[in-house]
């Protein structure tokens, strides 16, 4: 077996330009690479426990912490204690949080065109099926 030719090896090279050009798309709006996600999570529902965060993103909490604590220095969010356990922290979008998101939203889909430019439209199609299977078996669900 040609190790290169593997899919694990091809996934990963594949991840690591998308990580590498999403990186550099995101950097241009003034972000990190991992707070694009943060963004989107937030988008989808605003205020969520930090925990309950890290989790979605399927990230460590500490991990979490320092990307957070990074978008609150830059004022994309707020953090505040939960009402019915002040050990627990809920993270809000500011303003600012809430207006990258059409800027990111346009990279991302430059970023998306990009990547599928040479894909017909059956492989668009069966492309994030065949990704949703396989993050699945990563994360043994």
């Amino acid at each position: 077996m040609n190790i290169e030719e593997s899919i694990g090896f091809l996934l990963a090279k594949v991840a690591t330009a998308h990580k590498n050009l999403l990186e550099r798309s995101v950097a241009a709006a003034g972000l990190h690479g991992g707070q694009v996600f943060v963004l989107f999570a937030l988008w989808e529902q605003d205020g969520v426990r930090q925990i309950d965060l890290a989790e979605a993103l399927n990230l460590a909490p500490p991990t979490v912490n320092k990307t957070l604590t990074g978008m609150v220095e830059s004022g994309l969010v707020t953090r505040a204690r939960y009402e019915d356990d002040a050990r627990s922290t809920r993270i809000f979008l500011t303003d600012a949080g809430r207006m990258i998101r059409r800027e990111i939203e346009e990279r991302w889909q430059e970023i998306e065109e990009r990547i599928t430019l040479d894909l017909t439209e059956t492989e668009r199609l069966i492309l994030p099926q065949l990704l949703v299977k396989l993050l699945g078996n990563y994360l043994n669900k």
